[in-house]
């Protein structure tokens, strides 16, 4: 029986990461140093040995496609195997854009019917996850399901963002609730399906719903054909600035789980620049580098401690930075001192600038819900004096150019913008 084909949803705003995703779709965000997000999900169905993938975009997307290309970097391109990118309607009316999971799907629903496949399967492409979708497809089989939702326990405390099942002792899920306060299990969505081909083609046309957990789940379980997978590996949904933090950080622990290298994790290293056309990484001997990823291209004349550092990173005599997220070529200046910040691409921070030094407890004037656990995010492209201190839970925003007038004291908590 053939495998499955596979639609990769990758066009949600992502707003919860902040300025992070101002200029591009959230599963575009670069992760560990060379990957992006998306990256995760994309190796999964190259090492799954699917081989018709349709990825569905829509916000910001033009850094993504760029990244995606042709789908080579994931062994998806060829006679046999191809990945469409469908990207958004751009121009038409805002009503015509994708009201939720199930209406991005209907919307191009063109490709479940032309699919040459018994299955399809529906992916997230903001996850942080090693999965062979081969064996929840052999369970889906052996189950007869028509619908089979991959699950994973959480802490109870974070049962109010996502979906949760409970189930019977043959793993059918007979109770579904969707981002209850209150939730009744702990057993929670991963935002994975493998769905009969025709169900699914009969649920979408049948009926105008929105979204498969809020709609489509629920419906299809009052006909007891719903199943969960159960799943035990690393996963984390990197949709918030914490857990995207957290993850990386993961990165740098040996018994968190995520290994990317030993996933088979792939990357397009062109999108960008090319990676490894960039020369090693040099440490000089006044730098101090502990439990931390440095790309290539990097230069290190400074101290540097539990980060990740993506492609072109400088950091200059006497500088430290620590318990952070650098992404690629961004100069950090001699003298400056860096604690829990996330700082995205081509960055100069200023000599002498303290950046993550302030009460931690102090959370973000704007945004409260994004920036409470004492990190600071510099936004794309900015240029941040010399000799300030910026303190933490601080948005810098992106793009704010010399002369831009900053505060000799950014206090913690502050929001700085281009306005």
């Amino acid at each position: 029986m053939k495998g499955p084909a596979a639609i990769l949803l990758a066009g949600g705003v992502g707003s919860r990461l902040n300025i992070l995703v101002r200029h591009r779709a959230k599963p575009a965000v670069p992760f560990g140093g060379i990957y992006r997000i998306i990256d995760f999900t994309l190796s999964n169905i190259g090492n799954s040995g699917v081989t018709s993938v349709a990825v569905l975009t829509q916000y910001k997307p033009l850094s993504l496609m760029d990244h995606i290309g042709d789908g080579s970097s994931w062994d998806l391109s060829g006679r046999s195997r191809r990945v469409k990118i469908f990207p958004p309607k751009t121009g038409e009316e805002d009503w015509d854009w994708y009201r939720g999971t199930a209406d991005a799907v209907r919307q191009n629903i063109s490709f479940v019917m032309s699919a040459q496949s018994d299955e399809i399967m529906i992916l997230s492409g903001d996850h942080v996850y090693h999965m062979d979708y081969r064996l929840m497809v052999s369970f889906h089989r052996a189950k007869k399901a028509r619908v089979t939702i991959a699950t994973i326990p959480v802490p109870w405390e974070e049962t109010y963002q996502f979906g949760t099942a409970i189930i019977d002792d043959d793993s059918r899920i007979t109770q579904w609730e969707e981002k209850s306060p209150r939730a009744k299990s702990n057993l929670a969505s991963m935002g994975i399906y493998v769905f009969d081909r025709e169900y699914l083609i009969s649920l979408l046309t049948e009926s105008k719903e929105d979204d498969f957990g809020h709609h489509i789940i629920p419906r299809a379980l009052r006909e007891k054909v719903v199943y969960a997978y159960p799943f035990d590996g690393y996963w984390r949904d990197v949709g918030t600035v914490q857990a995207y933090w957290d993850a990386n950080m993961d990165l740098l622990e040996s018994s968190s789980g995520i290994d990317p290298g030993s996933w088979k994790t792939m990357t397009n290293i062109y999108s960008a620049g090319p990676v490894f056309d960039r020369p090693p990484v040099s440490v000089s001997s006044l730098a101090r580098v502990r439990r931390s990823i440095i790309s290539p291209g990097c230069t290190i004349d400074g101290q540097v401690e539990n980060c990740v550092l993506s492609p072109g990173v400088v950091v200059e005599r006497g500088a430290s930075v620590r318990d952070s997220i650098i992404m690629h070529d961004c100069r950090i200046c001699e003298g400056v001192q860096i604690e829990r910040s996330i700082i995205d691409k081509e960055v100069v921070v200023g000599a002498y600038t303290m950046v993550g030094r302030g009460d931690p407890k102090t959370v973000n004037v704007t945004h409260p819900e994004h920036l409470y656990s004492g990190l600071t995010v510099i936004g794309k492209r900015t240029i941040i004096p010399g000799g300030i201190t910026i303190g933490t839970n601080c948005i810098i925003d992106p793009m704010l150019e010399p002369g831009t007038v900053f505060p000799k004291d950014v206090k913690s908590g502050m929001t700085i913008t281009r306005g």
